[in-house]
């Protein structure tokens, strides 16, 4: 390409809040690439990016360590491999602060809210120990289905990713790249909006943790079948990346053919602390069950 990448990414600007890249001049440059449209790109690769969102950079709300690395590695991966990718999907953690996993939702004896990473277990809401300010009935109904269905403890997270705030919105350079790519291939970027539901976590793309309603995004996981290669990234490794993950291959557990053209680029996302060992046990899990593709962005090229 004509444009370099430290003309389209400043890596020192990674999780700041202010873009040290005009916009509309990396857009005017992505105009003028002489790349192949992705429409007649002989094999169709998408690039799914999950939350890479500024409050889940190290500064941010809820940061993860490790993220900013994340970044740049990933937006140098895209860069090396923009004229073979033909889609980038992004996921958009999206909330409001009342929400089940957030503070204000839960309250002590003493009214007290509980701190971020508290767990609530249903025998805490049995106990007396945490009380629903709103929707108490509902509210340990989520809870014990996510124990029994889900094998999890509810955790209360950081208000992160409100709706309209700083947080909410694409980390800067990570935007500038994918921006650049759909100018220069001629293709749109597709946004998935998820973690709306008031009573419900939703850390994967596909589904929430619970629904009564059973919502499943079967538009996605049929788009994503069209594709000869999906390689994945995003944040955090441990429990976003992971439930997505999990929830394509679980769809697509009776078809190989599917889940071998899943590729994992497991140095451009970071876990959690404390999740580190579980995440990495249970990728390899799916290695071995799904045969999904476990691969660095430095030793792996489309």
């Amino acid at each position: 390409m004509n444009t370099k990448y430290e003309e389209i990414v400043d890596v020192d600007a990674i999780g700041k809040n202010d873009n040290t890249r005009n916009l509309n001049e990396i857009l005017e440059k992505a105009k003028n690439e002489k790349l192949t449209p992705a429409i007649k790109n002989a094999e169709r690769t998408l690039v799914i990016g999950i939350d890479i969102q500024k409050d889940f950079m190290e500064n941010g709300a809820l940061g993860v360590p490790g993220s900013h690395k994340d970044i740049e590695r990933g937006t140098k991966w895209i860069y090396n491999n923009i004229d073979k990718i033909s889609q980038i999907s992004v996921s958009i953690d999206t909330h409001n602060p009342f929400q089940i996993f957030h503070p204000c939702w839960w309250i002590d004896e003493n009214g007290n809210n509980p701190k971020p990473y508290t767990q609530i277990t249903s025998d805490d809401i049995n106990n007396g120990k945490w009380r629903a300010v709103i929707n108490p009935s509902s509210s340990i109904e989520y809870v014990k289905h996510l124990e029994t269905d889900g094998k999890k403890t509810l955790v209360i997270w950081p208000y992160h990713c409100l709706e309209g705030t700083e947080g909410h919105s694409l980390e800067n350079q990570f935007a500038n790249m994918i921006y650049f790519h759909s100018v220069a291939k001629k293709t749109m970027l597709q946004k998935i909006v998820k973690g709306q539901d008031p009573l419900s976590e939703m850390y994967g793309i596909i589904r929430p943790e619970y629904s009564k309603n059973n919502l499943i995004n079967v538009t996605f996981l049929n788009k994503i079948e069209k594709f000869d290669k999906i390689i994945i990234f995003g944040e955090a490794f441990s429990h976003c990346v992971l439930e997505s993950v999990r929830q394509i291959l679980e769809y697509y557990e009776n078809n190989m053919n599917i889940t071998k053209k899943i590729y994992i680029l497991q140095d451009c996302m970071s876990s959690i602390p404390g999740y580190e060992k579980t995440t990495e046990d249970t990728f390899e899990m799916f290695k071995n069950k799904y045969n999904i593709n476990l691969v660095k962005s430095t030793e792996f090229n489309l």
